[in-house]
């Protein structure tokens, strides 16, 4: 696909999908250290079960030292209901315990920087990066936007390296920080896993896949 397709796709998938208020995100974090911890619990979990746990963390650790001085058996009570709670209590107390200790208790704000916190890969680093900071130096790439973006033809790989490389591409740099939203959105009310609804699709008219459909019932 090129640029010009691309941004026509993202024009009317932001038309769909506005971005209200600023808001283009689904985990309710209020500050950097808050988004760290729930982008982390949020790997292979859904928004809602993540946002559910969220008061009574950030009760019991407001800040990144309370939850650095933890012992990750303290955290896993509180988020057991989420996939991977042991995993992901060692990981948000090591990042918590890191970022006091080297980054004087200021979550880091560079892509290296937080790539060194356990638990955060560039996926993660994207999303904390953007969401906490405005800064945009990739786009996250989650099941969602791999899958729309396969679709749609904005990328024919499945790697989410590539398919990142391939979407900072076609879209310009000021628009880096919708892309992963706007799929997302995309992906969860239209462009399903199963049964994409092409009737309700805004940009049907533009996507290889239904396009190849259409072909296929020639």
């Amino acid at each position: 696909m090129n640029r010009k397709t691309a941004c026509e796709a993202y024009r009317r998938l932001l038309a769909e999908y506005p971005v209200a208020g600023g808001r283009r995100h689904f985990l309710d974090f209020r500050n950097p250290y808050e988004t760290l911890v729930l982008t982390i619990l949020s790997a292979q979990t859904t928004d809602r079960a993540v946002n559910a746990i969220r008061d009574a963390l950030f009760s019991r650790y407001p800040t990144p030292e309370a939850l650095a001085r933890a012992e990750p058996e303290d955290v896993e009570p509180i988020i057991r209901t989420i996939g991977f709670y042991r995993t992901k209590a060692r990981h948000i107390v090591g990042a918590a315990r890191k970022v006091v200790g080297e980054f004087g208790g200021e979550v880091p704000r560079t892509m290296e920087e937080l790539q060194s916190l356990p638990g955060v890969g560039r996926k993660t680093a994207n999303i904390i990066l953007s969401q906490a900071f405005g800064i945009d130096v990739g786009i996250a790439v989650d099941t969602h936007v791999r899958r729309v973006s396969g679709r749609m033809g904005f990328t024919d790989s499945t790697n989410p390296v590539i398919i990142e490389r391939d979407l900072m591409a076609l879209f310009p740099e000021e628009v880096w920080g919708d892309i992963n939203y706007l799929l997302i959105r995309h992906g969860r009310a239209v462009c399903t896993a199963r049964n994409p609804k092409h009737d309700r699709c805004v940009v049907a008219d533009l996507c290889r896949c239904y396009q190849d459909l259409l072909g296929g019932e020639e």
